[in-house]
């Protein structure tokens, strides 16, 4: 038989949806690879709303150090966030909302912004019309206590003898969550001292002849909860004055125990504001090497960027991807349109490990100078030390990663089963150096499962049902339980790490089946929201060896059909945290979103639906030019609709990933692991 050539134009060509694919991970490769820092690692800007803007401002005010290049390039974006009505949105065309709404108000009144200005006057009918500061939430009205626009006497009470309650006690300040456990515990001394600092100006423009804020019924939690928060007040006049001040003394060493390398705490800005002021109420001066290590840590915390100024109360674009200042580097010189945004925190190992998965999975060579140099980096990461978790697992070795650059005292579980997967695509130079690591990564994850199978974000067991029930806490969640997603990273993690039949694994998969959704789907915790929480847990489950055929599996996949959209893309508004009905899976299409969604019919076998193929295909005809994705819509979560982030690097890393999935098939570890 004679052989006989094919010419190209012979060979059958590839459908349609998969060339657009294998073209949109080609540019979109290039494009992430281009925004790596050359040490290794990568970070988006982390935007979340202009409290963090306003309460940098007012911070400065309070210290009497106030900057006019601060002033004027703060006042430039929160403006540039007002909407059409006069409010402030905590999230991209979002409501608005009343606390965000004073606290951006303060600040620009602080920049200089007259009253009489048309967007100042929007913006004060507003808040009046939707009752004024007396219905602002408890945080908002301690700034403004601060300056005398409200009586200390008015807010809850929070005395700083809270720091002696042992762990057993209810309330002790390791039922808080880290994130509420390093904001109260300077608060105690905040509250305690009752600062007033003479006001710049009066605000009765936001005063409203509103009803007072409605009390607790007079029987159950809350309304005990009220009745304690009323003696508490009492004792504040009686405090017996050795133990109070011993009290003061307590709460401040504990907070400078954990200040970390960088100056800052915890990595994130609202505990560094407030460990400021409570630490200068205490005598700390401002040249104090406390204090200046973090105020300089707050100044990390600010992006600038040059764009063209928008005029008042006219939104402006969103923040660029990448377009910011590097951390560390030198802000710019002045110039008309320069813009400060304030992040709460930074995310370089979450958005590092998610690279270095998008990156392998979408067919980068594993030894890649990329991916070995970010490797490099998270491997120089790990924390080793123990943190405020070891208060509940006192004997377990550490082993962890964090979000940020500089968090020792709180690595996350998250991060952790993610940089494991991220390290296990790496075919690193030293093999053992990687084994260490991840052995003492997947011990820690292993010891932080809490009793019911599960995984929280840091602690353990953080599940007492009475903080949230504080008149003080009314500023988003204030514990740390299990959720869905993180529980879904842990067990995929584990798998990975030949673990799947370890009876601890099997109980977190017996979890994540019992917490799915009537309608097929589940919660998710740090990600908007049931998009989220299906994409994390359907490849978790199939990683860990339920079948594509598993009921669980196919009630997933008929639930992310449903709730696609008419254009092949997904999307979900955060209004589907407080109104589940009316908005679960349900929003405008966007890249990290779809790409969720992708991940999980991926998983499921579906890659030869019409659903992936229109999924795909919207990412495809979505990505612009220079191999990204506009994305102006908030899919990350910090609480639950109270703290919504727009995580600037979601929109490149997710759809790399799934469009590598979808392309070269699901991935694998790049050497076989113990059975």
């Amino acid at each position: 038989m004679t052989a006989t050539t094919v010419e190209p134009s012979e060979t059958p060509s590839e459908p349609a949806a998969l060339s657009a694919a294998r073209a949109a991970a080609d540019r979109a490769v290039a494009h992430l690879l281009a925004l790596q820092d050359p040490a290794g690692w990568w970070k988006g800007d982390l935007e979340t709303n202009v409290t963090m803007d306003a309460e940098d401002l007012m911070l400065r005010e309070f210290l009497g150090i106030p900057d006019s290049r601060v002033l004027a390039a703060a006042a430039r974006h929160i403006r540039s966030r007002q909407a059409a009505d006069g409010a402030w949105p905590t999230y991209h065309d979002g409501p608005g909302e009343l606390s965000a709404t004073i606290e951006a108000y303060v600040a620009l009144r602080l920049a200089g912004d007259p009253p009489e200005a048309p967007h100042m006057a929007a913006a004060s009918a507003w808040v009046r019309e939707h009752g004024g500061i007396a219905r602002a939430r408890v945080f908002t009205r301690i700034w403004l206590a601060l300056f005398g626009w409200w009586r200390w006497e008015d807010l809850p009470e929070l005395p700083p003898e809270l720091i002696y309650l042992p762990t057993w006690v209810p309330l002790n300040i390791y039922d808080f969550g880290c994130w509420a456990r390093q904001t109260i515990v300077p608060l105690t001394i905040v509250s305690a001292k009752r600062p007033v600092r003479p006001a710049p100006f009066p605000l009765d423009e936001l005063r409203a002849a509103a009803a007072p804020r409605a009390g607790a019924p007079a029987t159950g939690w809350d309304a005990l909860f009220q009745r304690l928060d009323r003696a508490l007040h009492a004792y504040h006049k009686v405090a017996i004055r050795p133990l109070r001040r011993a009290a003061l003394r307590s709460a401040s060493r504990w907070i400078i125990e954990r200040q970390e390398n960088d100056g800052c705490w915890g990595g994130i800005q609202p505990p560094a504001v407030y460990s400021i002021i409570a630490l200068h109420l205490m005598g700390y001066d401002l040249g104090h090497p406390v204090l200046r290590a973090g105020l300089e840590s707050l100044d990390r915390f600010a992006v600038w960027r040059e764009e063209p100024t928008a005029g008042p109360g006219v939104p402006g674009d969103p923040v660029e991807s990448g377009g910011g200042r590097r951390a560390g580097e030198a802000p710019r010189s002045e110039s008309a349109g320069e813009v400060r945004m304030v992040e709460a925190c930074q995310s370089p190992v979450w958005d590092t490990c998610l690279a270095v998965i998008a990156l392998a999975d979408a067919g980068l060579p594993a030894d890649h100078p990329a991916l070995v140099r970010a490797a490099d980096w998270m491997l120089d990461e790990q924390i080793t030390r123990p943190g405020d978790w070891s208060v509940r697992r006192p004997g377990l070795p550490s082993g962890g990663w964090a979000f940020e650059f500089h968090n020792d005292n709180y690595p996350d579980i998250d991060d952790t089963a993610e940089v494991v997967l991220a390290l296990r695509r790496v075919r690193h130079p030293d093999p053992g150096r990687v084994d260490r690591a991840v052995g003492r990564a997947t011990r820690w994850n292993l010891g932080m499962q809490s009793r019911n199978g599960a995984w929280g974000a840091f602690d353990v067991d953080n599940t007492s049902p009475f903080p949230n029930r504080l008149p003080f806490c009314d500023f988003g969640e204030v514990i740390d339980p299990p959720s869905a997603d993180v529980t879904a990273h842990v067990v995929e993690m584990l798998a990975w790490e030949g673990l799947a039949r370890d009876p601890r694994t099997r109980r977190g998969v017996g979890w994540l089946l019992a917490e799915q959704e009537s309608d097929g789907s589940w919660f998710g915790r740090w990600g908007t929201n049931y998009v989220y929480g299906t994409g994390s847990v359907v490849p978790a489950l199939v990683a860990a060896g339920i079948p594509a055929g598993h009921p669980a599996v196919r009630r997933a996949v008929g639930w992310l059909e449903r709730v696609q959209n008419h254009d092949g893309g997904w999307g979900e508004d955060q209004r589907s945290y407080p109104e589940p009905a009316g908005w679960r899976g349900r929003g405008a299409s966007t890249a990290s979103q779809t790409a969720w969604a992708l991940l999980a019919l991926l998983a499921a076998g579906e890659r030869d639906s019409k659903a992936v193929e229109r999924g795909v295909t919207w990412l495809a005809e979505t990505q612009t030019a220079d191999g990204t994705w506009d994305e102006p819509y908030f899919t990350g979560t910090g609480f639950p609709w109270d703290f919504s982030i727009n995580y600037h690097l979601y929109r490149q890393v997710f759809p790399v990933t799934a469009l590598g999935r979808y392309v070269h098939g699901e991935p694998g570890p790049v050497r076989p692991r113990r059975s």
